[in-house]
């Protein structure tokens, strides 16, 4: 312990580096050999392409509108 620790409280520090380096490891081994992340990205862009696809009118506007608030990202941005 450190000269900070008092009758009341004591000091306690936890380095999470080990834990979150196996954290990692067990995740990149759940996802297996054949997890492709270039693949998923292209998958993830398409289907916000077709989310907003074939709006009417007021959606498109409503769309616009959003994506010019920044509330959502424009085409190319997702």
């Amino acid at each position: 312990m450190n000269d900070r620790n008092t009758s009341d409280h004591q000091i306690f520090e936890l380095d999470l580096a080990a834990h979150e380096a196996q954290r990692r490891t067990e995740v990149l081994a759940a996802l297996g050999d054949d997890w492709d992340p270039v693949a998923v990205m292209e998958g993830e862009d398409e289907a916000y392409r077709l989310l907003y696809s074939g709006l009417d009118a007021e959606q498109q506007a409503t769309y616009d509108m959003l994506v010019a608030a920044e509330v959502l990202p424009g085409p190319g941005q997702a």
